[in-house]
């Protein structure tokens, strides 16, 4: 019986997240497939190993790792080139590599087997026939492995909260036969294979009973395509009736978070009856804060052409009007239920210095017709599946992503959650100086900064005081003013230090009056007055 130590290093793919907080779906089908084979799994990711928890001795070592997008962390981060070669130093045993950093060629040297396609089959075959050769899983495997990988998210460090499982609904992608954009890896795994929707709730229902209550349906190129009619066209008819089944069967599991990702907006407007048909049932069965990921990648038609990208602007622009239309309502936690997101992607064939005017035109118009967008993603494209030559200069990419920042991302936040606005359940995450950094649990959310103590590791209600390019400021909600640190009622709008002295120095304060009292001007009062509570004492 072979001993496997399964290193999670994170994979953070344009399809699939396993980040902390999430958990991606190849780590729990690798664990089991040793399972399966017969043998004993441990799970460890690398911020374990980072905070000097030593590999366990084993007869193989299966590191899952990489991004295929270049990506900004609030806490985990995918292993480095160094930190994976530290691993395989202090490793005395066999060594495969599985993830985006499979394609790395300065890594696949280094280690014994390397496997991009499917790692978890190349791990059963390995474990089962001493040898492993590229395939992929079969419909059976890729359901048992699933079901029997679910027991490594007790180990995870973030089980029970605020840990969300990344759930697969297909692999693959619609366009396979025009072979897709010039920069998706998603294509070359081929014409799409669909999971049963019974059977990605039999997986989710098992990882509820350990304890998992926060999901994702990713590692999908469009949710909008699950179980499409295919036809070799690269807008296939959706299926609505398949993604109800779906969605349905995973709110009866009562999740506190159900979200989704990507979705492809040409399809979108191509078939917009049965695309308002899946936005109605993403706004009635998954929780608020919920984001489709629209793959713009550019206004520019020519660059467009060049990469055989699928979605024109005025395609985009139908979808983030339908996703606003059906799905803009506030919900509980305090975000609208559903919005869209753009992604763009900088140094794509027969880019020039005009594709960055007209793809800021087109999120100016987006801003000025009274649109959300919860999230405009500007990256570099990845030499991954073909050499992309130079085209603008880096510092021209770098003030382009300025000008997003500045005015469009800034008024868009404004908009999106004005001051006042309360935002429930912020995990609080990291601490830097005296701003602590939280985020609500699901897809792409909100980035909170809290300038005023609170505990790590803790969920809050905050109210938003104020905005920056990329996050919010909030403060604790309902706040005592009696009892909170100065810091914090400097935070409050309109206050700043020496108001915030004034009010210390008045406490206890007799309830509104006694506030009114301790100012200078009754509109600076009336302004904060419903962030706060004069009850008892906080903890």
């Amino acid at each position: 019986m072979n001993e496997v130590l399964v290193l999670d290093g994170y994979i953070d793919e344009p399809g699939s997240l396993g980040v902390p907080p999430y958990i991606h779906p190849l780590v729990r089908a690798v664990y089991g497939a040793c399972l399966d084979a017969g043998s004993v799994p441990t799970y460890l990711t690398v911020d374990q190993w980072r905070s000097g928890q030593t590999l366990s001795p084993a007869d193989l070592m299966v590191v899952l790792s990489g991004m295929s997008v270049p990506g900004r962390y609030l806490r985990g981060m995918p292993a480095s080139r160094r930190e994976l070669r530290r691993m395989v130093e202090e490793f005395r045993g066999e060594t495969l590599l599985g993830g985006p950093a499979a394609l790395d060629p300065v890594l696949r040297p280094i280690f014994h087997h390397v496997h991009y396609q499917d790692a978890a089959a190349a791990t059963f075959d390995l474990l089962e026939r001493g040898r492993a050769e590229e395939r992929w899983r079969g419909p059976e495997e890729w359901e048992r492995w699933l079901l029997l990988g679910a027991e490594c998210v007790r180990s995870h460090p973030d089980h029970p909260q605020p840990l969300i499982a990344e759930l697969e609904t297909y692999r693959g992608c619609v366009r396979y036969a025009s072979g897709g954009c010039s920069f998706c890896v998603e294509p070359l795994k081929g014409r799409p294979v669909f999971r049963e929707p019974e059977a990605i709730v039999a997986e989710a229902r098992r990882l509820r009973e350990l304890g998992v209550v926060n999901f994702r349906l990713g590692s999908q190129t469009c949710i909008i395509s699950y179980w499409a009619h295919l036809d070799g066209s690269d807008c296939p008819r959706p299926d609505p009736a398949s993604l109800e089944r779906l969605l349905s069967g995973m709110s009866s599991l009562r999740p506190e978070v159900l979200h989704v990702d990507n979705a492809n907006p040409a399809v979108m407007a191509r078939h917009p009856r049965e695309t308002e048909d899946i936005l109605r049932a993403l706004v009635r069965y998954c929780t608020p804060g919920n984001v489709l990921a629209l793959g713009m990648e550019t206004a520019d038609p020519q660059v467009i052409s060049a990469n055989n990208l699928n979605a024109t602007p005025e395609q985009v622009l139908w979808s983030v009007r339908a996703i606003n239309r059906l799905g803009g309502e506030r919900g509980s936690n305090g975000m609208p239920a559903l919005l869209p997101g753009i992604n763009l992607l900088m140094g794509l064939l027969g880019e020039r210095p005009e594709t960055m005017d007209l793809d800021l035109d087109f999120l100016r118009g987006v801003l000025e017709e009274g649109l959300m967008l919860r999230r405009i993603n500007v990256r570099q494209v990845l030499p991954l599946r073909r050499d992309f030559p130079p085209t603008v200069r880096h510092s021209e990419f770098l003030r382009f992503k300025e000008r997003v920042r500045r005015e469009i991302d800034r008024p868009m936040l404004e908009r999106l959650v004005p001051v006042g606005t309360l935002l429930r359940g912020v995990y609080t995450e990291l601490r830097e100086g005296k701003v602590v950094f939280g985020r609500q649990i699901g897809s792409y959310p909100l980035l909170v900064g809290i300038e005023h103590p609170v505990e790590l590791g803790t969920f809050l209600d905050v109210a938003i005081v104020s905005h920056g390019y990329r996050s919010v400021s909030g403060v604790r909600f309902p706040l005592d003013p009696n009892h909170c640190s100065l810091s914090a009622l400097e935070a409050l709008p309109g206050v700043g230090r020496k108001r915030a002295v004034r009010i210390f120095r008045a406490r206890p304060l007799s309830g509104e009056a006694g506030l009114r009292g301790a100012l200078d001007d009754p509109a600076v009062a009336e302004r904060i007055l419903p962030f706060l509570s004069f009850g008892p004492s906080q903890p």
